[in-house]
């Protein structure tokens, strides 16, 4: 029996028709699904933003998610896309400095005014920065490795299912995978605590 057709005996009550189904299966995968995102993305702020699209287009298309398939593994072939997608469009995207004056002048006293997002001091500890530093290095991998390695060491999901997300073969899967995390431990060689 399917993941969502359990759910919709388990409480019938809970919703009805496929919307109440779909908020169980969100409520119950959403935890994971941030986690994934937080690592394709390496910041809340866009894990978040990447997450609600994913729930929106789920929303959007739950018709035509087979009941047979396990829910969590479609939602991240619809992360790992959006993921995919901004990514293309952001190196479309014309980038600038933050250090450079507003008005384009270098005689201009107008500079951005970035705000510190750190609230509590406590927030710079041994655990964020080791975890920043992991980020920096998932975030310097190329694309298809990062989703690789997030998909099969941080989720576990196994070859083949990795394989199916991506859309690869498992050969290309492995060779991401090998390469993947070739590139994560030379990034993460120096790594020292100050």
């Amino acid at each position: 029996m399917a993941e969502s057709e359990a759910l919709a005996i388990e409480n019938p009550s809970f919703g009805s028709g496929p919307g109440g189904v779909f908020e169980r299966l969100m409520q119950r995968h959403r935890k994971q699904a941030y986690h994934v995102a937080y690592r394709m993305t390496g910041n809340h702020a866009d894990a978040e933003d990447l997450l609600q699209e994913a729930f929106l287009r789920a929303f959007r298309f739950f018709e035509n998610y087979r009941r047979d398939l396990p829910f969590e593994k479609w939602l991240f072939r619809i992360m790992t896309n959006l993921f995919v997608d901004g990514v293309r469009k952001k190196n479309r995207m014309r980038v600038t400095s933050l250090d450079a004056p507003i008005c384009g002048d270098s005689e201009s006293n107008l500079y951005l005014d970035i705000p510190d997002a750190r609230t509590e001091p406590e927030r710079v500890t041994l655990h964020e920065e080791l975890d920043e530093q992991i980020q920096r290095a998932l975030a310097s991998l190329p694309a298809d490795f990062r989703k690789t390695v997030i998909l099969a060491d941080i989720e576990q999901l196994s070859y083949e299912e990795i394989s199916k997300l991506t859309g690869c073969t498992i050969g290309t899967v492995r060779s991401r995978l090998h390469r993947g995390r070739k590139l994560l431990r030379h990034k993460l060689e120096g790594f020292s605590l100050r």
